[in-house]
């Protein structure tokens, strides 16, 4: 591999890939903790330039974590289809780019093309692109996926209903339920974060969603974001669960930090597709954010977004029925200010898509970032134009148990209503059921929760 090039009459000679892949990063304070980032401009584009020319093999050839030492790059190498990589080891990262954004490549070109990339090679894709490229990119790409009902069609935009509560009250749950269903959220799925991560809390709580949907016959989603091995229990005890979620990150050891393993997630996996309540085929609900593994000493020297894209590696073998990227929940010490976390959340999102993930972002910041709610308006619209498949909503955007920042029900509404795009199908037959929604819009009623009452 060549790795040195000179800028400007200045010549920088890199280490090994892994500095390149660091090095060619955007600005990111994580990277910069990490004390891996790039010293300054020219040196970003003096690692950006190596970055192109290499081949998608010599990425391949020197893996940043190596698969004798990491089950996450196990899984990664297994997911590869040696037929396709064949047809593309010799291009180029700079090549790839091209391909991708290029008119010959649509969704089923990009999706067959997928399955022959690493996760590496995906990022290393994502570090040459502008803003607007990763929005190209991923809106050609749609990850149709089914639970309860399918989403991810073109002109879709589903949305989580988030109705956290800051004791797990099951009446207080219930409300914030109601009040987002009434502005049209709801179709990706219901889901709750609990206070109390016990077997029997999760039981009540996935209980109390599962009746809610049945007595007004609503086609989406229950699942309660418990611990993996927690929601186990529970639905060992009969809890009524259509999903099965947990938090990922793109290492062994950091999964580890999360008390999970690969086995974990296989010994998951066969009991929701035995015991779970869905339709299917699609039973996984995984989140990920850039940072964690750095949060965790599990990053082993490689940047923040490369390891984002290897927890979508792992996340592929499972098929899941949604993904999320919660992009700036872990704060200023990964993502600085709202130029990071808009960059982070179209990254995040155009590498999911491009590892066939049905790909969602809790659009999101804590107060101690430089980022306010003008800065979720603008990354959300830029998500919804780049075709993500949901958001998520939480009742003025204000999440009082998990105590950050989000989008709320009526500014997907305003998602929805600017960009032309509806809710999934099933759920808007619903919603026209109700008299919440005619002809793609909200009705006189909607964002009134006592229709429920």
């Amino acid at each position: 591999m060549n790795l040195k090039t000179t800028v400007l009459g200045q010549t920088y000679q890199f280490r090994d890939l892994k500095e390149v892949f660091a090095k060619a990063n955007e600005e990111k304070s994580g990277d910069q903790l990490a004390g891996i980032a790039a010293a300054d401009s020219r040196e970003r584009v003096a690692a950006k330039q190596v970055l192109a020319d290499l081949t998608l093999a010599d990425i391949r050839n020197h893996p940043l974590v190596p698969a004798e030492e990491d089950e996450v790059s196990r899984v990664i190498e297994a997911g590869i289809n040696e037929k396709i990589y064949q047809e593309v080891k010799n291009w180029s990262v700079a090549e790839l780019r091209e391909y991708i954004l290029s008119h010959r490549a649509g969704d089923s070109e990009l999706k067959r093309i997928s399955r022959g990339l690493s996760s590496e090679m995906i990022a290393a894709s994502a570090k040459l692109m502008s803003n607007l490229d990763l929005v190209t990119a991923a809106a050609k790409i749609r990850n149709i996926s089914h639970c309860n009902i399918a989403i991810g069609q073109a002109g879709v935009l589903a949305a989580r209903v988030q109705p956290n509560h800051p004791a797990d009250n099951v009446q207080g749950i219930k409300a914030a339920i109601y009040e987002g269903l009434s502005y049209g959220s709801g179709d990706a799925v219901i889901g709750i974060n609990p206070v109390i991560d016990t077997a029997d809390s999760v039981k009540d709580i996935l209980l109390m969603t599962k009746e809610v949907m049945n007595k007004w016959d609503i086609p989406t989603q229950n699942c309660v974001l418990a611990h993996v091995t927690t929601q186990m229990r529970a639905i060992r005890q009969g809890a009524p669960a259509d999903l099965i979620f947990q938090s990922l990150a793109g290492s062994e050891e950091g999964n580890r930090a999360f008390g999970i393993d690969v086995a974990l997630l296989d010994e998951a996996d066969e009991l929701i597709r035995k015991e779970g309540t869905a339709t299917g085929p699609n039973y996984w609900y995984f989140e990920t954010g850039q940072g964690s593994e750095l949060s965790a000493e599990a990053h082993f020297g490689v940047d923040q977004l490369t390891m984002e894209s290897r927890c979508y590696g792992l996340a592929r073998k499972y098929k899941p029925f949604i993904v999320n990227t919660v992009v700036g929940f872990i704060g200023p010490e990964y993502l600085y200010d709202s130029r990071q976390v808009i960059r982070a959340g179209l990254e995040d999102h155009y590498m999911g898509k491009m590892h066939g993930l049905p790909m969602g972002c809790d659009v999101c910041y804590t107060n101690h970032m430089k980022v306010d709610q003008n800065d979720m308006d603008n990354l959300g619209v830029l998500l919804s134009a780049a075709g993500v498949n949901f958001v998520i909503g939480v009742a003025m955007a204000d999440d009082v148990m998990l105590n950050y920042q989000s989008t709320s029900f009526h500014d997907i509404a305003a998602f929805r209503e600017v960009l032309g795009l509806r809710p999934a199908p099933a759920f808007e037959k619903w919603l026209e059921k109700m008299g919440i929604m005619e002809n793609g819009k909200l009705t006189a009623i909607a964002g009134d929760p006592t229709i429920f009452m």
